[in-house]
């Protein structure tokens, strides 16, 4: 019989090592103003502490059973996941596509002195 590695950690454990109450929120516009737009709204309203706009970038993805491409602008949103809800529905409101990208990843780690600042600029 093989003794367990002290070190190894239960299945899925990791996902309660380190992690922030704070996530980052993916769209993509196809302006430049659009997301200048959305970014704006985000911040003013306080939920979204930055915004980082991107691009243009290319697209390839498969819509209404074509695979299509197009120039679009990537928005990166740092946030609460307390205010992931009204954030969706922030970029619902403002967005042009009929099914906006609307994708929220945890922040595992980071800079503290940055988290902090984050936490001082959200609801």
């Amino acid at each position: 019989m093989v003794a367990s590695h002290p070190a190894r950690l239960p299945k899925g454990a990791w996902y309660n090592l380190g992690m922030t109450e704070f996530v980052q929120i993916t769209t993509t516009t196809p302006t430049e103003q659009q997301a200048d737009q959305i970014a704006r709204a985000l911040v003013n309203e306080r939920l979204a502490a930055c915004v980082q706009i991107t691009g243009p970038t290319r697209s390839v993805y498969r819509w209404e059973g074509k695979v299509e491409q197009a120039a679009e602008w990537l928005c990166v949103a740092k946030t609460r996941k307390s205010l992931c809800d009204a954030v969706k529905q922030k970029i619902c409101e403002l967005h042009t596509y009929e099914c906006p990208e609307v994708i929220a990843t945890p922040i595992i780690d980071g800079n503290k002195d940055y988290f902090d600042w984050l936490a001082d600029q959200l609801l």
